[in-house]
């Protein structure tokens, strides 16, 4: 892609859920989406902008708007749910719109106004059968094969949750990776180490896919939640505190509602001798 194909990515938003930063283009008038090198060049936090998943808006004929995610290694993911509350908020605000369908490769999801500056979106009910996750082979999801004991969830992307006695003193740059690629996950796995931090309460580290370690996450916290109600550990709605901050997640007979924080940090423009390094 040329120079000046490359120009029409410029201008672009920084926002960010708890930590959980983004960057997002909005593409409602047209346009296509970035190219892998140019969403792994964005990433960088040193040479580029910086982000955990980039999102792109789109419209939709019959949605409010069409999201899609990338992870900071170029690769699709299907849901990214701290992204999805931040772009709500803001196409809200925009908009003023107290409710809106926001389509994503999980399906439709809607989000609400919490008031507060609050916003919550419902990410759909979890999958818990192995071919879902997907597993790469029959197993029981709620006590996976893997040293650890870990649970098995999708929330339209894979998940891995290994309950432990001090989620703070596990070492998540070395594991995180190794469970990533575990063989038992053919599209590798998000992961997640939590501990009960008090009734109905976790306290959860995440380690993203295609990103590592990050301060937040919406779809992993919403596997967490589900990971330890299946396991009987708490109700059905709990408390989830993140490296970056708090979050509520509630496991509702509709969906898991996801209810936190957002926030618009900037609105920028990449110089034309950044996208013509790229070319």
């Amino acid at each position: 892609m040329s120079a000046t194909d490359l120009s029409q990515f410029a201008r672009f938003m920084k926002m960010h859920g708890l930590g959980n930063d983004f960057v997002v283009y909005d593409r409602r008038e047209g346009g296509g989406r970035p190219p892998a090198a140019l969403v792994r060049a964005l990433a960088d936090r040193h040479r580029g902008v910086g982000f955990d998943q980039l999102a792109v808006v789109e419209s939709d004929e019959e949605a409010d708007a069409q999201l899609t995610f990338f992870n900071a290694d170029g690769s699709e993911s299907a849901a990214c749910g701290n992204a999805t509350r931040c772009i709500a908020r803001w196409l809200m605000d925009e908009t003023g719109k107290t409710r809106l369908a926001l389509r994503t490769g999980r399906g439709v999801l809607e989000a609400v106004d919490a008031g507060g500056g609050l916003a919550s979106v419902n990410m759909g009910q979890p999958l818990t059968g192995w071919r879902d996750i997907p597993l790469a082979r029959a197993a029981d999801t709620l006590h996976l094969p893997i040293e650890g004991d870990p649970v098995a969830t999708s929330m339209g992307n894979p998940h891995c949750t290994f309950f432990v006695e001090d989620a703070e003193a596990v070492d998540l740059a070395a594991r995180g990776p190794v469970i990533e690629r575990h063989p038992l996950f053919p599209e590798r796995t998000n992961v997640q180490f939590a501990h009960l931090a008090g009734p109905d309460t976790l306290r959860m580290r995440v380690w993203e896919r295609g990103t590592g370690i990050t301060l937040a996450s919406g779809s992993s916290s919403c596997a967490v939640a589900v990971a330890a109600a299946r396991r009987g550990l708490t109700g059905r709605r709990v408390r989830v505190i993140l490296d970056g901050g708090e979050i509520e997640i509630d496991w509702r007979e509709d969906g898991v509602w996801m209810t936190g924080p957002t926030a618009h940090v900037f609105d920028g423009t990449l110089t034309a001798a950044f996208l013509e390094g790229l070319t």
